[in-house]
């Protein structure tokens, strides 16, 4: 028998020990590449359309057809949207094509934009994005902001025109890149960020700004100014069937920055730099605004050009559940996958996921560094839960795979399953690390059984 005492002390002990105990954390939810697809939708464009002939464009690529798309674009706005129909042939516009809600620009087989590269045709001033800091400059030449609903569909070509002018800019814009990283840096505000006559900042090829419901798809991109496909801040966007062959100075495939809920697939790339780059805003500016990149699916794409997919380097609001799976290559490339980030970024790259990838030749197969550049203190990234599953490379000319955390910060919890590299230069660099897990690699000739001595 229990004595009263006894009772109440017991009574006490179990007060206190339900007083203190952790409050259950709400489970969070888990992200899977089919949960994305799920909330991704397509945009819903009004069964209306409008032919760009009926405007008075011409398609002998010398008239310019830039009042005639202005003005069929003001008469779908008028009947609540539809779809822009651009026959074949040959349009040269001499100015930006601004899209609107509801909007689809469709460009049939044979069909060219053609955008001209006098640079006082794509003013006024827009608000922008340039290397992830928001400032104002000239407009992108297919440009959409605070829209919903808008697509760019068809087999036709998206001609930037750029090799021989805007191009020529890269060797001019230092200056101006480095005043825009100081806006950064000093929160300068927005409104005074102003670019454009003057400078050298190039502009994208293509940008959504602010928008949702959002596809691209069928077309051909070429000869871009800058980045080919600027997702910045959008929300449930497609990208499917596209094709590049953009030669030029920085020009990425597809950028999204800030951005959610994002399908990529059956790609074929071909560009001078980055196939897919996942971006997160640069810096100060970046970490301030807290609106990550998330939920992102590559799939079914060819890869060709310099680096196939990588995230960053801005990407300081962080970037996480990216999803690539079942890509090849198209040809040659410098790395295959690329995550980078250095200590002026801060944010995360966290739940990457990429498997049933397949590469030729690269320089470096698998690249993870904190030390992009060899720049930067004081905000180092937290780079974490990575998965690389079944993943082969034929030859790479320098690394196999390279990991470089930060002393003051490890990179951690990388999963390899399944990796062959036929050969590698250096098979493997890793430099603070933690939790490197590995299940079945071979990297140069698979091992037999050892000998014996005789």
């Amino acid at each position: 028998m229990i004595k009263k005492s006894g009772i109440v002390v017991l009574l006490f002990l179990l007060f206190i020990s339900c007083k203190h105990t952790p409050k259950v954390e709400a489970v969070q939810e888990i992200v899977t590449a089919e949960t994305v697809l799920k909330a991704i939708k397509e945009p819903v464009i009004p069964d209306y359309s409008v032919n760009i002939l009926d405007f008075n464009a011409v398609a002998d690529s010398l008239s310019d057809n830039r009042v005639a798309f202005e003005n069929a674009i003001v008469a779908l706005i008028e009947k609540g949207g539809g779809t822009l129909v651009v026959p074949a042939g040959t349009y040269l516009i001499n100015g930006p094509i601004h899209l609107s809600s509801n909007i689809n620009l469709f460009l049939d087989e044979g069909a060219r934009l053609k955008f001209g590269s006098n640079p006082a045709d794509y003013l006024p001033l827009v608000s922008t994005s340039w290397e992830g800091t928001f400032l104002y400059n000239y407009s992108p030449f297919i440009y959409a902001n605070n829209c919903t609903n808008v697509a760019i569909t068809g087999k036709g070509i998206i001609d930037g025109e750029a090799s021989e002018t805007w191009n020529l800019w890269r060797d001019k814009q230092k200056e101006d890149q480095l005043l825009s990283r100081e806006m950064n840096h000093k929160s300068v505000p927005v409104s005074e960020r102003k670019f454009g006559e003057g400078h050298y900042l190039r502009p994208q090829l293509i940008q959504f700004f602010d928008c949702k419901n959002i596809k691209v798809e069928g077309v051909k991109m070429e000869d871009s100014p800058f980045w080919c496909l600027h997702l910045l801040r959008c929300e449930n966007v497609i990208v499917r069937g596209v094709r590049y062959d953009a030669q030029n100075k920085n020009n990425d495939g597809i950028d999204p920055e800030y951005s959610r809920n994002v399908l990529i697939e059956n790609v074929d790339f071909n560009n001078s730099d980055d196939n897919v780059a996942i971006k997160a805003g640069r810096d100060d500016e970046g970490r301030a605004s807290k609106v990550r990149s998330e939920n992102i699916v590559v799939r079914n794409c060819n890869f060709k050009g310099l680096h196939a997919l990588v995230v960053g380097s801005e990407m300081s609001a962080g970037v996480e559940n990216v999803f690539v799976e079942n890509c090849s290559f198209a040809g040659k490339l410098k790395r295959g996958i690329y995550l980078k980030s250095n200590p002026d970024r801060g944010g995360y790259i966290k739940n990457i996921y990429l498997k049933n990838i397949d590469f030729g030749e690269v320089e470096d197969c698998i690249y993870i560094t904190s030390f992009y550049h060899n720049e930067g203190e004081g905000h180092v990234t937290d780079i974490n839960n990575i998965f690389f599953e079944n993943i082969t490379c034929k030859q790479a000319t320098n690394y196999g795979i390279v990991i470089q955390g930060f002393p003051e910060k490890k990179i951690t919890d990388v999963y390899f399953k399944n990796i062959s590299i036929d050969s590698a230069k250096n098979p493997v660099s890793m430099t603070d690390t933690e939790n490197i897990i590995v299940s079945n690699m071979r990297i140069g000739e698979l091992a037999n059984a050892p000998s014996s001595v005789k």
